[in-house]
């Protein structure tokens, strides 16, 4: 093949894909579960502008027995303003479903979280679901459920 052929090819070839295909990727699985990883610690220490650009326009995150149902607009706004900041927030046992342009990981979320004293801590353990797609703008998170499974807690003020 000619090279000028070859240059016009290299140069078009990516606007006849579509616009998933574009878009910055959710694979490798690795590289999802490591900004997953970022997605915790935003959640952790309010990193709004993270959460901003991370999840999709039309996020939605159904909580422990649809206690809550949150949107996009208020996990940021939460993220603006928290309430506390959490020892530590880490996943387990992440696995990874990939179909067409959509990823959906499930693992375990543990939020480590301080009492009043300031020097203990209690864990709270989740089963999480997370379903990231591709988007003409990148990778974008666009829906979390999370069941609570576990807690340190014994009583009221108990921790480690």
């Amino acid at each position: 093949m000619r090279p000028a052929a070859l240059l016009f090819l290299t140069a078009v070839l990516p606007l006849a894909l579509p616009p998933s295909a574009q878009a910055a990727s959710c694979l490798p699985v690795p590289d999802l579960i490591a900004r997953d990883a970022q997605y915790e610690e935003a959640m952790r220490i309010g990193d709004a502008a993270f959460l901003d650009s991370h999840l999709a326009e039309d996020f939605v995150w159904v909580h422990n027995l649809v206690s809550s149902i949150d949107d996009k607009a208020a996990v940021v706004a939460r993220a603006r303003k928290p309430a506390s900041i959490p020892k530590a927030r880490t996943t387990s046992d992440v696995k990874a479903q990939v179909f067409d342009n959509t990823v959906v990981l499930r693992g375990l979320s543990t939020v480590d979280a301080w009492n009043s004293d300031g020097k203990t801590w209690r864990s709270n353990r989740y089963q999480f679901m997370r379903t990231y797609v591709n988007t003409p703008s990148g990778c974008k998170l666009l829906a979390v459920q999370t069941m609570k499974v576990w807690s340190s807690e014994k009583a009221a003020g108990q921790g480690r």
